[in-house]
């Protein structure tokens, strides 16, 4: 192959979700960029491709991209994998894509599974138009700020953060919003206990508090105060 930097997006549960260009480019490159070698090797297992893997993350981001750049100048083809889904949302790669795009290296998307379009195609809401605000800050002061500043978009909004805050997200949500506020909470997408959750947020929060809800999950707010359509 020639030397490129191919983006493979790859599933987000479901390893049934690989497109046959992924699968391809992923036998084919010289060698797979990916965050962490344990999610990256129980990935390429399932398809059984065995392929060099390097690591780049955020802990040593600076360092691996410019050796990388270099093995892609120097002649070589590389895809980049994040632990699931589409690279370098909330991931690392940015810096090696800039880097890339400096030395005229062509920078191929692949495009495949990812949790953003299923949540809102089945999130119940008219999505025409959204806003994508993505992973929350963990630290408590600056999250609420961050919701206060969203509260004033008129808009469908989506939302991310890890397992383990979701039901404090629900609770702080529904203090900068109000209790009535309408939501989607889109929990294990593609997995076998995939479910979707529709109510106002202070529903969504009593279900989660009730079934103990810990999943991957993507959360879409309808703070639209009016409809776009007639």
């Amino acid at each position: 192959m020639d030397n490129k930097l191919y983006l493979v997006s790859t599933p987000i549960g479901n390893y049934d979700d690989i497109t046959l260009r992924a699968l391809n480019i992923l036998k084919k490159v010289d060698f797979i960029i990916c965050e962490e070698f344990k999610e990256a090797r129980r990935l390429l297992s399932e398809y059984k491709i065995e392929k060099e893997l390097l690591s780049l993350n955020e802990h040593n981001e600076d360092d691996s991209a410019n050796d990388i750049l270099l093995r892609i100048v120097q002649g070589e083809s590389a895809a980049l994998i994040s632990d699931c889904g589409t690279p370098l949302f909330s991931d690392p790669g940015h810096l090696l894509v800039d880097l890339c795009i400096s030395q005229k290296i062509d920078v191929v998307p692949v495009p495949g599974a990812n949790s953003l379009l299923p949540a809102l195609t089945a999130s119940g809401f008219d999505f025409e138009k959204f806003y994508f605000y993505g992973w929350l800050s963990p630290k408590k002061d600056e999250r609420r700020s961050e919701l206060l500043r969203l509260k004033g978009i008129n808009d469908v909004i989506v939302i991310m953060d890890t397992p383990y805050r979701l039901k404090s997200l629900l609770g702080d949500v529904q203090k900068a919003f109000g209790p009535g506020l309408r939501v989607a909470l889109a929990y294990n997408l593609t997995m076998k206990d995939e479910k979707f959750y529709r109510g106002t947020v202070q529903q969504v929060l009593e279900v989660a508090e009730k079934k103990s809800l810990k999943g991957e999950f993507v959360l879409i707010v309808n703070n639209r105060r009016f409809s776009r359509r007639p």
